[in-house]
């Protein structure tokens, strides 16, 4: 039987659009920063396809290409000119890893930062989606109160890129292949060159490096590619939260806002690693929490800011453009069997 999967949370395929955007790329191979005619032609197409990317996702500032979200989020909390003053409790590691001694500020059972709380003067970085739950951040509001305060808003959207509107932040990173674009490949986006001390180097001396033009080509396809199958992907999820439930599971934070594509379920007594070996074995790909922490055994540090009590027995699915209602109807099945294997014992 074909597997399945359940977890393009952590990656997703590539398009095929993206993947031909990237043979065109690595058909320009001279090095876009050379003076000579062969360099400047690979600068032209890394110079549209930012203009590219910037159109795709609404935004009228600028762009720094960069190996990932990862990289873009170092790059913003090191070179931001004012200092990391707040992160929330359920950021993702690659935030948690910078926090030195900025503010951690609670969520609520939800996973909800109050807006009003994060009126900081330095730097704020927030995600728009959460990599476990799925539930969006009132960044809006956030912004808000960050630029009352007179502060900068940092937004983590490796979750959200491609498949929800930007975020209103002043700074904003994203991931290529959380939604169908290549690995290795992300940019931070500026709304005023002014909020980065720059470094030298390529990328308007904001990175370093020789650029990665099939990498942002193959983004730039990716992003343009049509997004109608979010509305399929929340019926999925819909469908994913209404039977599991119904067979004794748990489905949180389904009380508030999440992305499209990412759904926790609880199964009563059964630990997360079994249900990844169990579901694995019947062949069924999902997580446990984010990619960075699923193959360790620290309890999610997301379930834990936000009260859960049973945060060891939360598993993650995430829906895929690829992801059909077969799938979904085995996932359902293979979920059942499980639990009532565990209700049996």
């Amino acid at each position: 039987m074909d597997r399945i999967y359940l977890d393009h949370a952590a990656t997703t395929p590539l398009l095929p659009a993206a993947a031909e955007a990237m043979r065109e790329g690595f058909a320009i191979w001279a090095n876009p920063s050379s003076p000579h005619a062969e360099g400047r032609a690979g600068r032209a197409a890394l110079e549209l396809a930012r203009e590219r990317v910037k159109v795709a996702l609404g935004w009228n500032g600028e762009l720094v290409f960069t190996s990932g979200a990862s990289e873009a989020l170092a790059l913003a909390i090191s070179r931001c000119v004012l200092p990391l003053a707040a992160i929330s409790a359920v950021e993702h590691e690659a935030v948690l890893r910078h926090a030195g001694a900025a503010e951690v500020l609670g969520v609520d059972t939800l996973g909800l930062v109050p807006a009003a709380a994060c009126a900081r003067a330095g730097l704020v970085a927030m995600q728009k989606a959460n990599n476990e739950t799925g539930v969006l951040q009132p960044l809006y509001a956030v912004a808000d109160a960050v630029r009352s305060a007179g502060g900068l808003l940092l937004a983590d959207d490796a979750q959200g890129a491609g498949k929800l509107l930007t975020p209103e932040a002043d700074l904003v990173a994203i991931s290529a292949h959380k939604f169908g674009g290549p690995i290795g490949i992300g940019a931070l986006l500026v709304r005023d060159w002014a909020m980065l001390k720059p470094t030298g180097g390529q990328e308007r001396g904001y990175r370093a490096g020789t650029e990665n033009l099939p990498g942002a080509l193959g983004m730039a396809a990716a992003l343009e590619a049509d997004r109608g199958w979010l509305v399929q992907a929340v019926a999925q999820r819909d469908r994913l939260d209404e039977a599991i439930t119904a067979a004794g599971g748990e489905s949180l934070c389904e009380a508030t806002a999440r992305v499209p594509t990412i759904a926790s379920y609880r199964m009563p007594g059964v630990s997360a690693n079994a249900q990844l070996i169990r579901f694995d074995a019947m062949g069924i790909a999902v997580s446990a929490g984010s990619a960075c922490s699923s193959g360790s055994l620290r309890t999610s540090h997301v379930l834990e800011a936000m009260g859960y009590a049973s945060p060891g027995e939360v598993v993650r699915i995430s829906i895929g453009r690829e992801t059909t209602e077969a799938e979904i109807d085995r996932m359902i099945e293979a979920w059942t069997s499980v639990a009532a294997g565990k209700r049996a014992a």
